[in-house]
């Protein structure tokens, strides 16, 4: 027997919160079809996964399912030849937590092809401590290397898990960062990270005029709405911004001009359904390029049992940089 946390949807009413409970009793036959079963020894805790333990809608998309969009542990058993007992892998997103089984427990089956190797520098807490966030800054910094960019970025939501692990990459990778942030009491925090500016999030929170003073050469955008309106506004012209969530919210009220006079591009991040060979490219240089020391200060590590309370914490805003579930706890 295992555990596991699930959310149980109510059937009779869509619209109403879902039940979220630590589960103790479970074992393999609720594990869903796959190639690889793994033994999961750590998750992590992400907005989405916030969204999820809150019972909140829009998440979840089966009646009865374990929450958790990562894992990483050791393979029990494996029919795919890529893959074999006691090796280290690792899973983000890839439908976990959303219509597959996640990470949230102490076992999990999961098809070969969302299977990545940890690679060999990081451990496996480590690994977690990158997970779905991380994986996101990442995927965020390949586009701005692709597009060119430079010099100045701006990172959004610089506290939260892709912020914190955004402007370790970005630093270290010789870019100067301005960071925006509501809380005065993290600037310290952010500095350290590797940030040059910080500025107050109100700065960018406001419905912007089509065209603003250009201050940054691209950047990475983690809340929507205003800010990443903002953001576009004031990119230099054949900059790039990158979009991976929507803290503030999913509308976006903007205008063609930055695209159209400023030859600004605007790139999506989807880091549930990224193509395997960009997931090995992502974390190929997750390895070489993030400071794992760096990523120590912004972490944090809680046992399974305290995760459906910390899911209401990072919704809330009371998370800083990554949280590590320890599911063997």
């Amino acid at each position: 027997m295992w555990r596991g946390i699930e959310v149980v949807k109510n059937e009779s009413d869509p619209k109403a919160p879902a039940h979220v409970e630590l589960s103790e009793q479970l074992d393999d036959s609720v594990l869903m079809p796959g190639d690889v079963t793994i033994d999961v020894e750590y998750s992590s805790l992400n907005y989405k996964d916030g969204i999820a333990l809150t019972g909140k809608p829009g998440i979840v998309r089966e009646p009865r399912l374990i929450a958790g969009i990562d894992l990483v542990g050791v393979v029990s058993e494996s029919t795919d030849d890529r893959y074999f007992a006691g090796q280290r892998v690792l899973v983000n997103g890839c439908g976990l937590s959303e219509t597959h089984h996640g990470g949230y427990a102490e076992r999990a089956r999961v098809p070969g092809d969302w299977v990545v190797p940890v690679p060999a520098s990081i451990s496996n807490q480590h690994a977690a401590a990158i997970g779905t966030a991380g994986f996101t800054a990442m995927l965020s910094v390949l586009a701005l290397e692709r597009g060119g960019v430079t010099g100045d970025v701006l990172v959004t939501g610089a506290a939260g898990g892709v912020g914190s692990v955004a402007i370790a990459l970005l630093s270290r990778l010789g870019f100067s960062v301005t960071a925006s942030t509501g809380r005065a009491e993290e600037h310290d925090y952010l500095r350290q990270l590797g940030a040059t500016t910080i500025i107050d999030r109100a700065e960018l929170s406001v419905q912007p005029r089509a065209l603003m003073k250009q201050r940054w050469n691209g950047a990475i955008d983690a809340v929507g709405g205003s800010t990443l309106a903002s953001a576009i506004a004031a990119t230099h012209y054949g900059g790039t911004v990158t979009a991976c969530g929507n803290a503030q919210s999913s509308e976006l009220q903007t205008s063609v001009m930055p695209f159209i006079l400023r030859g600004v591009s605007l790139v999506g991040i989807n880091s549930v359904f990224t193509p395997r060979a960009l997931r090995l490219e992502a974390w190929s240089r997750l390895e070489s390029d993030l400071d794992l020391s760096a990523l120590e200060g912004t972490t944090s590590t809680i046992a399974l049992s305290d995760t459906i309370a910390a899911g209401a914490d990072i919704i809330a805003g009371r998370i800083r940089g990554r949280t590590v579930i320890d599911v063997r706890r």
